[in-house]
């Protein structure tokens, strides 16, 4: 069975775990594995993180759209916001084999995602990015 579902947020922390229990009800409803939901719930915590804390250059309500779908054994997270144009997929890979103190602050949350997904894309649209992530479940 397909499911296609758009959850409105705002740009808050506190938004994510509201994310993060859709995407188990999603699983619950259709069987999905525990390794598919740990990945689509850590890829989606790391990208609303960066959106939420590095997207916007003021302190005001911003709309985040996620747009989850369940399509020919595939989870797919669309995640739309109008913050500043940054494609997380040009982000360089952090050297995780050079020593702690050696390794730059950030960017392993992206190189998180871009493993632990089957797929990742990115497009700006309309002064909107759109970066969309997905697993497959079968």
């Amino acid at each position: 069975m397909d499911q296609k579902i758009t959850i409105p947020l705002t740009n808050q922390i506190s938004e994510i775990e509201r994310v993060s229990d859709i995407v188990n009800q999603i699983g619950g409803q259709h069987d999905l594995s525990g390794e598919v939901l740990f990945a689509m719930n850590l890829a989606l915590e790391e990208i609303l993180i960066n959106v939420i804390k590095h997207g916007y250059k003021d302190d005001n309500e911003h709309e985040i759209i996620v747009r989850l779908s369940l399509e020919n054994g595939e989870l797919t997270a669309e995640v739309e916001d109008d913050g500043i144009a940054f494609n997380p997929l040009d982000a360089p890979t952090p050297d995780i084999n050079a020593p702690l103190e050696e390794r730059p602050i950030g960017g392993l949350g992206i190189h998180l995602t871009r493993t632990m997904m089957d797929r990742t894309e990115y497009r700006r649209e309309d002064n909107r990015n759109i970066l969309t992530v997905s697993k497959k479940t079968v």
